[in-house]
């Protein structure tokens, strides 16, 4: 793994214009995979227009950018396929055979890739070159999807959806390290599904549904968005044990630091907001609501920091928030199901996965 240039902050390198020569003279971009249409769109940030389409596999989920920055995949995970992008052109390549490729994180040493197969309980090990099977890590735990990774790359810790837990994983030897029962009682009201404002319903255990996962700039802390919880969990990775909660809004789902390490932003997708969470207090410290409504879903920070970017999940569109004061500079209709879009390029040395989680 790259060495840690600045201990309290490992997103130093992740700073708004800090861009890798790798990536420096890509165009700026939005790619969008729809879900509901199997489709890419591709947004020009400075126009907030769409100037590209194309098929993939079915139902797309992610796009993911490689650990060495010269590739990003659209995730497949019903088509068992990911598709190559040329981030250089922006164009459709290759499509390759990968089993259930819902999610796709990098080992920090960029060795492996590793698929989250959710529906096989499976964290499944691939050659970041050949991007052929090496091993798989069966998870005791319903609905793996997100991760992020400790400070130093010992270890990482996944979402599991479906049961209100989290899982913590060896990177090295890829043994089950401990899981975590998020708190929470069983209702009536949740057991069984959660309605959303689209109509989905998602089956669950608990009123617990943890989604995404990001380290703390000083890597002493987890933060896990929680849909039913309608908040932020807040976990002590070393010991796996739990820490706190943060109240945000209902659905909460996508986690996305600002470039100066300074707030976490989360999207909040069954009430159409995003709650700005300051790191040094643990409180949120804005609240920005979608005009007339919206389902903010995944998506990425702009370059410079200026915009966050997410999808719009039910909604068919995608919308650009004015990090200054959360102002929606854009809604652009998109394909059906938007998901896991990708900004790219994004500062930092290397890539860890997801839509872009960057050291």
């Amino acid at each position: 793994m790259p060495p840690v240039l600045e201990p309290m902050d490992i997103y130093s390198e992740a700073r708004a214009g800090m861009l890798s020569p790798t990536v420096r003279n890509y165009p700026a971009r939005v790619y969008v995979p729809n879900s509901g249409s199997n489709t890419v769109d591709v947004i020009d940030p400075k126009t907030f227009r769409v100037i590209d389409h194309f098929a993939v596999g079915r139902q797309p989920q992610h796009v993911t950018p490689s650990y060495d920055l010269k590739t990003l995949w659209v995730l497949a995970d019903l088509g068992d396929s990911l598709t190559r992008i040329d981030p250089a052109t922006g164009k459709k390549g290759e499509t390759i055979f990968v089993k259930d490729p819902y999610n796709m994180y990098y080992t920090p040493d960029g060795k492996y890739a590793i698929v989250v197969a959710e529906r096989e309980h499976r964290l499944d090990f691939y050659d970041a070159r050949t991007m052929k099977l090496s091993h798989g890590v069966k998870v005791p735990c319903r609905g793996v999807d997100h991760m992020d990774f400790a400070a130093d790359g010992r270890y990482l810790i996944a979402s599991c959806e479906f049961s209100g837990e989290l899982v913590k994983v060896d990177v090295a030897s890829r043994a089950v390290l401990g899981v975590l029962k998020l708190p929470g009682e069983l209702h009536a009201a949740h057991k069984g599904t959660r309605v959303h404002h689209g109509g989905g319903k998602m089956p669950t255990e608990a009123d617990r549904m943890p989604q995404d996962v990001k380290t703390s700039p000083d890597g002493k802390l987890f933060y896990v968005a929680d849909m039913m919880a309608d908040g932020v969990h807040v976990i002590d990775p070393e010991r796996l044990a739990y820490v706190a909660f943060i109240p945000t809004g209902t659905g909460a789902h996508g986690l996305y630091a600002s470039r100066d390490s300074k707030v976490l932003y989360c999207s909040n997708r069954d009430e159409g907001s995003v709650s700005v969470i300051d790191f040094a207090t643990r409180k949120v410290v804005q609240k920005w609501t979608i005009p007339y409504g919206g389902s903010p879903d995944m998506g990425g920070v702009s370059a410079d920091g200026k915009v966050l970017w997410l999808s719009g999940r039910y909604h068919q569109e995608v919308y650009a928030f004015d990090t200054n004061d959360g102002h929606l500079l854009a809604r652009i209709p998109v394909g059906k199901g938007p998901h896991g879009l990708c900004v790219y390029p994004q500062p930092g040395r290397y890539s860890l996965g997801h839509t872009g989680v960057f050291r």
